[in-house]
C-alpha cells in the first residue's frame, strides 16, 4: 500500500499552517488540504501574546505588526493595567500572519491541495480523506470541525453561554500601549493595535447582540471611533465554546480551534494552538499519537481553567464586580495576565 503522503492537514489557517511548517522541520512529507486561496481573515482580537512570538520565531517567522505591552481592563470608571513582564507581545492583521506562515509553509516544502476534508475513513495503518492517503491526518479545521465530527470526538456545545466574536478595524493612530478591555452590559470589547495607523475593535458577547448598538454606548470608545473610517468589513465568529470527548482518535489528532475551544476573552487562542501544533507532530513522529493527549491536558490547562472561571463569572449577574475586584486586587490581576501570557 502506498500513501500520497505522511501527514494530511485538514485546514490551511494559522495553526493547521504552523502544523505543516513543523511536520517539515521534523523531515515529513506535509500536504495541507483547504478550500480558500490567498489570506484567510477571520473575526478575532489579533493580539499575539508574548509567549506566541518565540513558538513563531522557531518556526521562522516574525510578522510586521504593533507591539503591545501589557493587558488593561475598564469599566469606563475604573481601570486596571498590568505590564508583561516578559517583554512585549505583537498586534497582527490575521491577514498578515496567514500570509506569512503560507509563505514559509511553501518554502518548507508543504504541498496545499484545494478541497474540504468532511469525510474521513481510517483504515489499518493509514487515514483516508479528499481521495488521499495519509499516515497521519491533523484536524485543524476550525471551531466547527467536520474532522472531529466525523470521528466521533465532537460534543454538542453547551446550552448556556453562546459567545459570539465580531471585529472591525479603524482608522486611527493606537492610544495605547496596552491591549484595552472594555467591560460593558453587553459584552466585553477588545481594542488591540495592529499597524501605525490601525486599530481592531472585537466584540466579545452573547448571541443577538449588535455590534454598532454595543459600540455606541461603550464609555470612551465610543467617543474616540466617532466619525473614523472603518479600516475593513464586520466579521463575526462563533458560537465560541466548543468541546470534544478526546483529541486523538487512531490515527487523527485535533489540533487548534478544532480540538476544543473556551472562549476568547483571555486572548490566548493562537499560542495554544502553536503549542499543539508542536506537541502533535512530536507525538506522531515518534508514533506515539496517544502522548499528544497528555500534552494537550498540559499545554491548555491553565486557559481551560482561567478562562473558564472568568467566562463563568462574565456570564453571571456579577459580570459589573469584575473591574472593581481587579483594581482592588491586582496582584491577582497581574498573576492571572502573566500566566497566561507565558
Amino acid at each position: 500500500m502506498s500513501l500520497d503522503t505522511e501527514v494530511l492537514i485538514a485546514g490551511g489557517g494559522p495553526v493547521g499552517l504552523a502544523a505543516g511548517i513543523e511536520a517539515r522541520m521534523a523531515g515529513l512529507d506535509v500536504t495541507v488540504v483547504e478550500p480558500r486561496d490567498g489570506p484567510i481573515d477571520k473575526a478575532c482580537g489579533e493580539g499575539l501574546m508574548p509567549g506566541a512570538l518565540p513558538e513563531l520565531a522557531r518556526l521562522g517567522i516574525d510578522p510586521d505588526g504593533m507591539p503591545f505591552h501589557g493587558i488593561a481592563y475598564t469599566d469606563g470608571t475604573r481601570r486596571i493595567e498590568h505590564r508583561f513582564d516578559g517583554g512585549p507581545g505583537r498586534g497582527v492583521r490575521r491577514t498578515v500572519l496567514h500570509a506569512a506562515l503560507r509563505d514559509r509553509a511553501v518554502a518548507a516544502g508543504v504541498r496545499f491541495h484545494e478541497g474540504r476534508v468532511d469525510a474521513v475513513h481510517q483504515r489499518a495503518g493509514f487515514v483516508e480523506a479528499v481521495g488521499l492517503r495519509a499516515a497521519w491526518l491533523l484536524g485543524a479545521d476550525g471551531l466547527h470541525s467536520a474532522v472531529a465530527r466525523e470521528v466521533g470526538l465532537a460534543l454538542p456545545p453547551p446550552r448556556g453561554r453562546r459567545r459570539f466574536g465580531q471585529r472591525r478595524h479603524y482608522a486611527l493612530p493606537p492610544w495605547s500601549e496596552f491591549v484595552e478591555v472594555l467591560w460593558t452590559p453587553a459584552g466585553e470589547f477588545y481594542v488591540t493595535p495592529v499597524a501605525d495607523r490601525v486599530v481592531g475593535v472585537a466584540l466579545l458577547a452573547r448571541r443577538g447582540e449588535h455590534f454598532d448598538e454595543a459600540l455606541g454606548v461603550a464609555p470612551g470608545l465610543a467617543e474616540r471611533l466617532r466619525g473614523v473610517e472603518a479600516a475593513s468589513e464586520l466579521r463575526g465568529a462563533g458560537p465560541l465554546r466548543q468541546r470534544t470527548l478526546a483529541r486523538v482518535a487512531g490515527r487523527v489528532l485535533l489540533v487548534g480551534d478544532a480540538s476544543g475551544y473556551v472562549d476568547a476573552l483571555t486572548g490566548e487562542g493562537l499560542r495554544i494552538g502553536f503549542a499543539q501544533a508542536r506537541a502533535a507532530v512530536a507525538a506522531i513522529d515518534a508514533d506515539r499519537p496517544k502522548d499528544y493527549e497528555a500534552a494537550w491536558e498540559r499545554e491548555t490547562r491553565d486557559f481551560r481553567r482561567l478562562t473558564g472561571a472568568l467566562v463563568r463569572l462574565a456570564s453571571s449577574p456579577l459580570r459589573g464586580a469584575v473591574v472593581p475586584a481587579a483594581s482592588r486586587l491586582p496582584g491577582v490581576f497581574a498573576g492571572a495576565v502573566e500566566r497566561l501570557a507565558r
